[in-house]
């Protein structure tokens, strides 16, 4: 692991350390990742969502999706690499550790279909948007096929979709009845985000700004997430960090923050992290 999750007695999550990696590492020794791309000129939010993994340290990033999304995503990145995608995810070999679907899916049975097959391979993953929202009225089979090293990260209105019985008056309730329900990780957003694990651990995540409240945002969240997983996080602590880090794009960035703007403030955020000062 190349980050260390730190969180306080009082379940807060506070500013996670970055170890250097050892002299002698390479790209896959970093982790690799993929991204699930959303079709043609649906594909900026899968191409923040990836660029996000790469700059928080997975030493190698693939957006993966049908070939006319592929060419928009050719004009917009050099250092990411692109794989089209084949019905049975022949091209998940051993080296992949974690992968992302939905930022720009579409809700649709396609993407249910894409979210099972990747479950069904017991992959550490992180589902975001539609990813989630796809699944409104058909939770059944999509919570037994959850499982602990996935990460749901829904806003509430996502959150109300695929658990209707559960109030949101008390986030921190809300959020342990989900993880217990559905068997994953859920990373409920807001102003203060709520961590919960299905094993019952909780932390919360108030290292955060206003700022971020733009479009995008939460597409980098999900990569800097993935990026986590990659590089041998487990779950929970993942989405903890992530939480952290993202948070802190927002506290140092100010006003004028968009997404695209926010890859340029992560090296400066990590940089923060290092070591225990």
């Amino acid at each position: 692991m190349s980050f260390l999750c730190t969180i306080s007695d009082e379940r807060v999550i506070e500013r996670p350390v970055l170890r250097v990696p050892p002299a002698d590492t390479h790209k896959y020794a970093r982790g690799s990742a993929m991204v699930f791309s959303g079709p043609a000129l649906h594909t900026g939010a899968s191409r923040l969502t990836a660029q996000a993994a790469l700059a928080v340290g997975a030493g190698l990033v693939t957006l993966v999706g049908e070939r006319d999304a592929l060419h928009e995503h050719a004009a917009h990145v050099t250092a990411i690499m692109l794989r089209e995608e084949d019905a049975h995810l022949a091209i998940i070999d051993d080296r992949v550790r974690a992968a992302a679907i939905g930022p720009g899916a579409g809700v649709s049975a396609q993407t249910r279909e894409r979210v099972l097959r990747l479950l069904h391979r017991g992959l550490p993953l992180v589902l975001d948007a539609d990813a989630i929202t796809s699944f409104e009225g058909q939770t059944a089979e999509f919570f037994k096929a959850l499982h602990d090293q996935v990460v749901l990260t829904p806003h509430e209105g996502e959150f109300a979709r695929v658990f209707p019985a559960i109030d949101l008056n008390d986030r921190l309730t809300a959020a342990r009845l989900a993880a217990e329900l559905s068997g994953a990780v859920i990373l409920l957003k807001g102003p203060e985000t709520i961590v919960a694990a299905p094993d019952g651990r909780l932390a919360v995540n108030r290292h955060a700004s206003p700022w971020l409240a733009t479009a995008g945002s939460g597409d980098v969240l999900a990569g800097l997430i993935c990026g986590l997983l990659a590089q041998g996080n487990t779950a929970f602590e993942a989405a903890c960090i992530g939480a952290w880090l993202h948070g802190d794009i927002g506290v140092r960035s100010g006003p004028g923050l968009t997404a695209d703007g926010m890859m340029d403030w992560i090296p400066l955020v990590l940089a923060g992290c290092l070591g225990k000062g």
